[in-house]
């Protein structure tokens, strides 16, 4: 006589379609979670990334907009592009070089020179390594109110207003010079102090380097 299944197995077949298929696997009975309750949580996992993914992409869009909004206002407050130029009137952007720009009005070198000529470097990438590096760290004392009064020349800058003078007069000082290009000579504004600037001003000390 044949042998048929359970009713109680049937029922108990039908109930583990419902809540989980039923595989075996080398311990014993397991229950699989059903296709479509792993499609709901994969859904909702990947719906909650997206919410972080916007809530991030608009934070980062409104800090780059402070912060590009910022810095186009500074550049046009502070009249950036007039640093691009050759104009001498730049200089007087920052009211502590006013006294500079007129003494410079009134020397021997205002009809053939203007500041670029003497206080940046003539080959092209010193010119703009010393601009970022003057204009830098000449923002940062101005804004913070530390620089010495009268303004003093730093060694470094020195060193280019001299080469700035080698530069424009080498035919006239090429045979005063040093054999070695390393040795010392005596700076030019040493004996020439007010080609740049007058000397009927407090601007006269600037020739001595600032030390710090």
């Amino acid at each position: 006589m044949p042998r048929t299944s359970c009713p109680r197995s049937k029922r108990n077949s039908s109930g583990s379609q419902a809540s989980g298929r039923i595989r075996r696997d080398g311990i014993g009975l397991t229950h699989e979670k059903p296709a479509s309750q792993k499609l709901y949580r994969t859904r909702n996992r990947y719906a909650k990334a997206k919410v972080l993914a916007g809530l991030f992409s608009s934070f980062f869009a409104i800090l780059l907009g402070v912060v590009l909004g910022l810095g186009a206002f500074t550049f046009g407050y502070g009249k950036g592009a007039s640093y691009l130029s050759n104009d001498p009137k730049t200089c007087v952007n920052c009211h502590v070089m006013q006294e500079s720009y007129d003494t410079w009005e009134k020397s021997s070198h205002h009809d053939v020179a203007v500041c670029n000529d003497c206080h940046l470097s003539h080959d092209p990438i010193g010119k703009w390594v010393t601009k970022a590096d003057n204009g830098f760290f000449h923002s940062l004392a101005f804004t913070f109110n530390d620089y010495p009064d009268p303004l003093r020349i730093k060694p470094r800058n020195r060193l280019v207003t001299q080469h700035a003078c080698l530069h424009c007069h080498a035919d006239f000082v090429h045979n005063m010079l040093p054999a070695s290009p390393h040795s010392e000579t005596m700076s030019c504004v040493h004996c020439h102090a007010d080609v740049g600037h007058s000397l009927h001003s407090r601007v006269y000390p600037t020739l001595e380097p600032d030390s710090r």
